[in-house]
C-alpha cells in the first residue's frame, strides 16, 4: 500500500489515515474510519475501495467483492480507486478483474500512458495474449517512445524463438529443424549454443543419428570438456552400430560432416582428445571421464573391446594422480567404482593411499597432510573407501578406531581453514561428517552411546563452521530421531531455505514438528511453506510476465509447469491439511466453537481439494549427503514405498479433517420424523455425505495396514516414515474411527425420536463403553519415562510422546463429538421434563441413554484428570534428572567434547519438557470443555 504513486488530489490528505492502518495491519481501525470520511463525503469511491481491503483481509470476502463491484460499475479513472482495486482484486485473486476496469478506464481516457501501461501488464497477468499484442501497440502509437518501440523489435525478434516453440509443441520436428538451420535461426541468441542445442534435440526427435553423432563430435572438437556432448556422441555411435549404418560413398556423412559408426572410430576418437588435452593449459577432466564412460559402456553390451582403452582400475588410478586435490574427484570416480572387481577394492584403497603425500611426527602417530592439496586428496580416499563397503565390513572396534582417527584429521585439517570467514566451511568438515555416519551405523547395530556422540561431534564441527548445511541437516534428522523438536525450529531457520526449498526439504521440518508436541512450533512451521506455496500463484505469474517484457517465450511453458508443479505438491498437500487439524486441535471448543473454526476455514465435508492423481513428489530425499554402498543407499523402490506411503497418510488425514468438519452441518433437526422435511434441508444428505466419508476412511485404514504389513525399512539418511504405523499400533485408528461410527448412531436416534429405540440407544451405551476402554488403552501405550538413563547413557523413547500428541488429537474429536450428542440429548431431555411437568407426575422413566452419555461424560472427565496427573509426573521427573551427573564412561569423549554433550543432552531435556508442558497445557483446556457438558 504504501508503495502508491504520489496523488495530486485534495481527497489524498483524507485518504492518508486508512492507508496507514492498512499498512499498519489494523484493518478494523481502516474500516472504521472510511465509514466516518464515507458519513461525510458518499461519492469518495476510493474511501469505498479501501473499506472493502479492509473486509477483505478480515475474512468478510464477500461484503468486500459487494462493495467493489459497486465501484468498478462506476468505471472510476481517478488513479487512486484504480490502484486501491487492483491491490483488492490481487487479494481476492481475481486479477481478470484488473483487465475490465483498465479497459474501461482507457475508454474514458484513452491518451493516458500510465493506463494503457497498466492494461498491458493485466492481460499478461491472465495470459490473454491477442489483446496484450493490440494493448502493446496501442501504447506505441499514442507514445512513440523508444522503450515501447524497442519492445516491439525485441517481439519480431523473439518470434521466431515462439515459432520453433510452436512447432516444436505441434511434434513439426522437421520444419522446426528448417525454422533452426535456415535463415531465422541466425536470430536464436537467447542463450549459449542455442542454435547447436535446438537442432541437436530436433535430430534426437527426428532419430536422425548421423547428424547428432557429427554434430557432437564437431562441438567436442570445439570443447573437450563438454560432457553432454560426449554422452551424445556415445548415444549416437550405438545407435549406428545397432542400425548397421553405413556412410554413403561419395555424398557428405551427414548434413553436420563427419559421422563415426564403429566402437574403432569411437576409441580413437577418445584417445585423440586425450592427447589434445595433455596440450592443453590447463587439465581437462572431460576426456579422462569419457574413457571410463566408453569402457562402463562396452561392458554393458558384453563387447570385448574395452581392453582396448586400458585397465579401469589403472585408469581411476591416474586420474586421481591428476585430479585428486580436487573436490570434484569422488563425484566424478563415484559413477565408474562398479568397474572395479570387489576383491580389488581394498588394493586400489592402498595404491592411492601411497602417493599422497603424509608425514607422521612420531612413530605409531597418525600420517598427517602438510597442506591443503594433500588433505583433500585423503579425503577423497576416505569418501571412496566408504562408498566401497569397507568400513561397513569392519568389527565394532575397528569402526570406533576410525571414527577416532577421521576426528583427530578433522581437527587437525582446522588450522588449514583459520583465515575462512563464517561463512566459508572448513576444508576438514567431510572427516566430521564421515565420522558421525559411521557412528550411525553403530546406532543402528544397537550401540546407544553412538547417537549422542553423533549430535556431540556434529554439534563440534558447526561451533567451527556454522553455515555447514550438512550438520544443520544431519542434526535436524538425528534430534527428531530422538523426539526432541526444539533444537530443530532454530537449526531449520538458520539454514535460510530460499523459495523452493520450503517444498523440497521442508518435510524434514514438518513430519515432526506436530507429531512431538510442540504446537506453536508446529503452526509456526506450517505457516513457513504455506506463506511460500499461497505466493507462488502471484509471484509466478510475474516472472510471465517478465518472460513477455524480456521476450524469453520459451521460459513461459517452463513457469508454468513450474506452478502446476508446485499446486500439485504433496508437500503442499500436506502442510495444508495439518495445518488445519491443528488450528482446530488449539482452537476448537477452546477459544472459537468448532464451527465458526471450520467456517474460517472454508471447510466442507464434500469437497476435496487435493488434486490425488496429480500429485508431485517434490521433496528432494538426497540432501543429506550420503557415501553408502549402492545396496544400503536410497533406492528407485523406497521413492516409489516412501511417496505410497505419504500419499496413503494423507488421504487417512484429509478425510479425518473432511468427517470433522461434517459435524457442525448435522444440526438438531426439530422435525425428526418428517423425512421430507430434514431432506428438504439438506441434513439427510450431510448424514450421507459423513458415511460415504466413513467409507472411505475405512477403505483408506485398510489399504494402510496392507501396506505397513511389508515391514519397509528405509535407509537411516532416506525417507522418514509417515506417523501411520503409530496410530495403528496405539489404538487411536480405532478409537477415532469409532467416534464417527457413533455420529452416525445419534443422527439415527435424532431422526427416530426416543420412542421405539431402545436398540439404537443400546448400541449407542455400548459404544460409549467400548470408546471408554479404547481411550484407557491408548493412555497406557503413553506411559513410562521418556528418557531414561541405563549404564551412564541417556535413552529417549520418542513413541511416548507420538502417542501422548495422538491421544490429545483423539480425545479432542471424542470432544467434538460429544458435543454433538449433546446438542441431540438437551433438547430430548427437556421436552420430557416439560411432558413431567404436564402430566404432574413425580416419576418419569428417563431413557437409558441420558444415563449412558453422563456416565461416558464423568469417565472422560477422568481419564483426562488421570492423563494431566501423569503429564505432571513426566514435568517432575524430566526436572528433577540431573544430566550433569551421568558419567562419560567412555574412552571416546575428549574433554572438549564432553562440553557439547552436556549441551545436546540439555537440548534434549529441555525440549521433552517443553513438550509434555504444551501437551498438559493443551489437555488441561480440554477438560474445562468436558465439565461443561451437561445435557
Amino acid at each position: 500500500m504504501a508503495a502508491r504513486g504520489h496523488v495530486q488530489d485534495p481527497n489524498d490528505r483524507r485518504l492518508r489515515p486508512i492507508y496507514d492502518y492498512l499498512d499498519n495491519g489494523n484493518n478494523k481501525m481502516a474500516i472504521q474510519q472510511a465509514d466516518k470520511l464515507l458519513k461525510k463525503h458518499k461519492d469518495l469511491h476510493c474511501a469505498k475501495v479501501l473499506k472493502a481491503i479492509g473486509l477483505q483481509r478480515t475474512g468478510k470476502q464477500d461484503e468486500a467483492y459487494a462493495l467493489a463491484q459497486e465501484v468498478a460499475a462506476l468505471e472510476p479513472t481517478d488513479d487512486n480507486s484504480l490502484q486501491a482495486l487492483t491491490i483488492l482484486y490481487r487479494e481476492m485473486h481475481r486479477p481478470e478483474l484488473v483487465t475490465k476496469l483498465y479497459e474501461a478506464a482507457v475508454k474514458k481516457v484513452p491518451n493516458s500512458e500510465e493506463y494503457h501501461s497498466h492494461l498491458f501488464m493485466a492481460y499478461a497477468r491472465v495470459g490473454e495474449y491477442k489483446k496484450m499484442q493490440q494493448a502493446g501497440m496501442a501504447l506505441y502509437k499514442i507514445v512513440p517512445k523508444n522503450p515501447y518501440y524497442f519492445w516491439s523489435v525485441m517481439s519480431l525478434i523473439m518470434q521466431v524463438e515462439l515459432y520453433y516453440m510452436i512447432l516444436e509443441r505441434l511434434e513439426k520436428y522437421k520444419e522446426a529443424l528448417d525454422v533452426v538451420r535456415g535463415k531465422l535461426g541466425e536470430k536464436l541468441t537467447s542463450e549459449l549454443q542455442s542454435r547447436e542445442n535446438k537442432c541437436m534435440a530436433m535430430y534426437k526427435k527426428l532419430h536422425r543419428w548421423p547428424e547428432c553423432n557429427a554434430l557432437a563430435r564437431r562441438l567436442l572438437l570445439k570443447n573437450s570438456d563438454d560432457w553432454q556432448f560426449y554422452i551424445t556422441y556415445f548415444d549416437s555411435v550405438f545407435q549406428l552400430i545397432d542400425e548397421s549404418w553405413t556412410p554413403p560413398a561419395e555424398e557428405e556423412h551427414s548434413l553436420e560432416g563427419e559421422v563415426h559408426c564403429s566402437i574403432e572410430q569411437a576409441v580413437n576418437f577418445i584417445e585423440e582428445r586425450i592427447t589434445e588435452e595433455s596440450k592443453s593449459s590447463r587439465p581437462l577432466r572431460g576426456p579422462y571421464l569419457a574413457k571410463l564412460e566408453l569402457i562402463r559402456r562396452l561392458r554393458h553390451r558384453g563387447c570385448n573391446d574395452e581392453y582396448k582403452l586400458g585397465d579401469p582400475e589403472e585408469l581411476m588410478f591416474q586420474y586421481f594422480k591428476k585430479f585428486g586435490d580436487k573436490p570434484c574427484c569422488f563425484t566424478d570416480l563415484k559413477v565408474f567404482v562398479d568397474l572395479l572387481p570387489p576383491s580389488q577394492y581394498t588394493k586400489f584403497i592402498r595404491q592411492l593411499l601411497d602417493v599422497i603425500p603424509l608425514a607422521a611426527a612420531a612413530e605409531n602417530e597418525v600420517a598427517l597432510p602438510g597442506d591443503i592439496k594433500a588433505l583433500q586428496q585423503h579425503l577423497c580416499v576416505v569418501q571412496l573407501s566408504r562408498l566401497l563397503g569397507i568400513y561397513h565390513a569392519m568389527e565394532k572396534k575397528q569402526k570406533l578406531a576410525v571414527v577416532r582417527e577421521l576426528m583427530l584429521r578433522y581437527r587437525h585439517g582446522l588450522e588449514f581453514g583459520k583465515s575462512c570467514l563464517k561463512t566459508e566451511l572448513q576444508f576438514s568438515d567431510y572427516y566430521c561428517l564421515l565420522a558421525v555416519h559411521l557412528l550411525l551405523d553403530l546406532w543402528l547395530e544397537g550401540e546407544e552411546a553412538a547417537v549422542w556422540q553423533c549430535l556431540t561431534l556434529l554439534e563440534e564441527g558447526l561451533s567451527h563452521s556454522p553455515s555447514n548445511a550438512q550438520f544443520k541437516l544431519l542434526l535436524i534428522r538425528i534430534y527428531c530421531r530422538l523426539g526432541a523438536f526444539e533444537p530443530v525450529s532454530e537449526l531449520y531457520s538458520s539454514l535460510d531455505a530460499k523459495h523452493i526449498q520450503h517444498d523440497t526439504i521442508g518435510y524434514l521440518l514438518t513430519r515432526y514438528a506436530g507429531s512431538l508436541g510442540h504446537y506453536a512450533a508446529a503452526s509456526q512451521s506450517c505457516n513457513f511453506a504455506l506463506r511460500f506455496f499461497h505466493s507462488n500463484q502471484k509471484d509466478t505469474s510475474e516472472y510471465i510476465i517478465q518472460a513477455y517484457k524480456y521476450g524469453a517465450f520459451e521460459k513461459i511453458p517452463e513457469f508454468i509447469a513450474f506452478r502446476n508443479r508446485l499446486n500439485s505438491s504433496l508437500h503442499f498437500a500436506q502442510v495444508r491439511t495439518e495445518r488445519m487439524l491443528l488450528d482446530l486441535l488449539l482452537e476448537a471448543n477452546i477459544s472459537t466453537s468448532l464451527e465458526e473454526s471450520i467456517k474460517s476455514m472454508s471447510l466442507s465435508p464434500e469437497e476435496d481439494d487435493i488434486p490425488w492423481k496429480d500429485l508431485r513428489d517434490n521433496r528432494d530425499l538426497t540432501v543429506l549427503f550420503s557415501w553408502d554402498p549402492k545396496d544400503r543407499d536410497i533406492s528407485e523402490e523406497h521413492r516409489k514405498l516412501s511417496l505410497e506411503e505419504e500419499t496413503l497418510w494423507l488421504r487417512i488425514r484429509s478425510l479425518t479433517l473432511r468427517l470433522v468438519s461434517g459435524l457442525p452441518t448435522l444440526g438438531h433437526t426439530i422435525q425428526p420424523k418428517n423425512s421430507e422435511k430434514t431432506a428438504e434441508n439438506g441434513v439427510s444428505s450431510k448424514i450421507d455425505t459423513i458415511r460415504a466419508l466413513l467409507q472411505q476412511l475405512e477403505a483408506a485404514v485398510d489399504s494402510g495396514k496392507k501396506f505397513l504389513e511389508q515391514k519397509i525399512q528405509y535407509p537411516v539418511l532416506g525417507p522418514p516414515p509417515t506417523r501411520m504405523a503409530g496410530f495403528f499400533s496405539n489404538g487411536s485408528c480405532q478409537c477415532q474411527t469409532s467416534l464417527f461410527y457413533l455420529v452416525s448412531d445419534i443422527y439415527e436416534l435424532d431422526t427416530n425420536g426416543l420412542e421405539d429405540s431402545a436398540e439404537i440407544q443400546e448400541r449407542i451405551g455400548n459404544s460409549f463403553k467400548s470408546l471408554v476402554e479404547r481411550l484407557t488403552d491408548l493412555f497406557n501405550k503413553c506411559k513410562g519415562d521418556l528418557i531414561e538413563v541405563r549404564d551412564g547413557t541417556l535413552k529417549t523413547h520418542p513413541n511416548l510422546l507420538e502417542n501422548l500428541v495422538f491421544f490429545v488429537e483423539t480425545i479432542s474429536i471424542a470432544l467434538w463429538v460429544s458435543s454433538y450428542c449433546d446438542s441431540v440429548l438437551r433438547p430430548f431431555k427437556s421436552n420430557l421434563q416439560k411432558k413431567k411437568k404436564k402430566k404432574k407426575e413425580s416419576s418419569v422413566a428417563m431413557p437409558p441413554v441420558f444415563t449412558h452419555f453422563l456416565d461416558y461424560v464423568t469417565e472422560l472427565q477422568t481419564l483426562t484428570s488421570n492423563v494431566i496427573d501423569h503429564i505432571k509426573g513426566l514435568e517432575i521427573i524430566l526436572t528433577a534428572l540431573k544430566l550433569e551427573e551421568l558419567s562419560f564412561k567412555d574412552t571416546l569423549l575428549l574433554q572438549e567434547e564432553k562440553k557439547f554433550t552436556k549441551t545436546v543432552q540439555g537440548k534434549v531435556q529441555s525440549s521433552y519438557h517443553h513438550s509434555v508442558q504444551e501437551i498438559g497445557e493443551l489437555l488441561k483446556k480440554r477438560l474445562d470443555t468436558i465439565k461443561k457438558l451437561k445435557i
